[in-house]
């Protein structure tokens, strides 16, 4: 190995190396806080000035992230984090991960623009002896085709002066089985000594580091397992349309084949997919299978299934209303929950948004109540909204309650008693069997 893997290595074990993320936020402060817990020194890179200025204070802006956590880490004994948005310290980092977003366009095509920019970045400030590791869901060939090239500019070549690896996210916000710690981490570099160091490094802050053969690997890995979920919620949310017709309870079809101890894993329909990977991710592989000639028909049917839910939940409240003389236009809807799942602040792709959007274009007055959400726009700000407070007598005037996201906070036998109607999208009413709950 050369002087410069050995050098950069021997500052990874010895924990002597500087950390610098860029994007700081449900993937990129993780992975903060767990290199700072390691005794690592880290530098925050973000062109949000108010994140950058709220994490300095010692303030948390995501709620599963206590703000206690973030001032000890700034404002400690022994201070090792600091939030900034000069990208001129990027040459300080020994390592730098790359953890921006990565949305789909108004054409449902891959948006890299947040990618490429933070790539130009770091290329402009490459040097000897660095790191850089990209993090972002995205299509196989991003990390090659993409950064390598702006890299390879400055005259530096990969895998002698510097290195550079992809290693998916794998957060899944509000969880506590799985953390960044027990997480396993999958590792793929454009050379041998690439995913090496590559690995070197997240050994230090996760218990178990996959080695993969190249970057596409991992790439498509991370692809492979957001399809995987798509394509089976897609599945129950049409058996779930299906069994509605046949008069049969698709909750209880999914209970009962789980007792099955092999060959089942139970997913569970929704009013429509929401959060940063799921709705998104499944494209990038669609758009970049046409550059070769590769129709990927079971991906795209599944997208389809799960972007028309909401529709399907409108016409179910819709006929809901109708079955009690009631119609669509004028009535007053109560939405509970607009967080893309539950005990979340989340409102990324959340179907809720698209809920509000339909119900108010079929002539419904909308409100919204989540107790973590305060406010909510959509991504078009065709509307604003603050999420009301329910008390006995509000709820009672709304025609129909919505339940959208099933967080724990809320007293559903409560609800129940006292709505006049409720359509359940998330089975969060099982337990009470009453006349005026409609699943949907």
């Amino acid at each position: 190995m050369s002087q410069v893997y050995r050098s950069l290595l021997n500052l990874i074990e010895n924990k002597e190396a500087k950390i610098g993320v860029i994007g700081l936020g449900y993937v990129g402060l993780p992975i903060v806080i767990r290199f700072c817990e390691e005794g690592f020194n880290v530098i925050g890179f973000d062109k949000d000035p108010e994140k950058v200025k709220s994490l300095n204070s010692g303030v948390s802006y995501i709620k599963h992230i206590p703000s206690e956590k973030i001032s000890n880490l700034v404002k400690g004994e022994s201070p090792s984090f600091v939030a900034t948005m000069d990208m001129s310290l990027l040459s300080e980092a020994d390592a730098v991960i790359i953890c921006v977003p990565t949305p789909l366009s108004d054409k449902r095509e891959p948006d890299l623009s947040f990618v490429e920019s933070s790539a130009k970045d770091v290329s402009r400030y490459l040097r000897q002896g660095q790191l850089i590791a990209l993090e972002s869901t995205t299509y196989p060939g991003t990390t090659e085709e993409i950064l390598l090239p702006l890299f390879h500019k400055n005259g530096l070549k990969a895998g002698r002066d510097f290195f550079l690896v992809f290693s998916p996210e794998r957060e899944d916000p509000g969880r506590i089985d799985f953390t960044t710690k027990n997480t396993p981490k999958i590792v793929g570099g454009v050379t041998r000594s690439c995913g090496k160091i590559g690995c070197s490094l997240y050994s230090k802050i996760i218990e178990n580091v996959i080695p993969v053969s190249t970057t596409k690997v991992a790439e498509m890995s991370k692809l492979l397992e957001n399809i995987y979920r798509s394509v089976n919620i897609a599945l129950v949310n049409e058996l779930k349309m299906l069994c509605d017709r046949m008069k049969i309870d698709i909750w209880e079809v999914i209970d009962a084949s789980n007792t099955k101890p092999f060959g089942f894993q139970a997913f569970y329909p929704g009013p429509g997919l929401g959060g940063h990977c799921i709705p998104i991710d499944p494209f990038y592989l669609t758009w970049k299978a046409r550059e070769y000639d590769f129709s990927t028909r079971f991906i795209e049917l599944a997208g389809e299934i799960n972007t028309n839910m909401p529709y399907y939940v409108v016409h179910k409240v819709m006929e809901a209303l109708n079955e009690r003389g009631k119609s669509m236009k004028g009535s007053n809807i109560l939405l509970l929950g607009i967080a893309y799942k539950k005990n979340v602040d989340d409102m990324r792709e959340s179907p809720s948004l698209e809920l509000i959007r339909i119900l108010r274009e079929k002539g419904a007055k909308v409100s919204y109540n989540d107790p973590f959400v305060p406010s909510a726009t959509n991504h078009n700000n065709d509307f604003r909204l603050r999420s009301v407070n329910i008390t006995q007598d509000s709820i009672r005037k709304y025609d129909c309650v919505l339940i959208a996201t099933d967080h724990t906070a809320y007293d559903y036998k409560w609800i129940v008693e006292n709505s006049q109607l409720v359509v359940d999208t998330r089975n969060a009413t099982s337990a009470f069997k009453a006349p005026n709950v409609v699943k949907a």
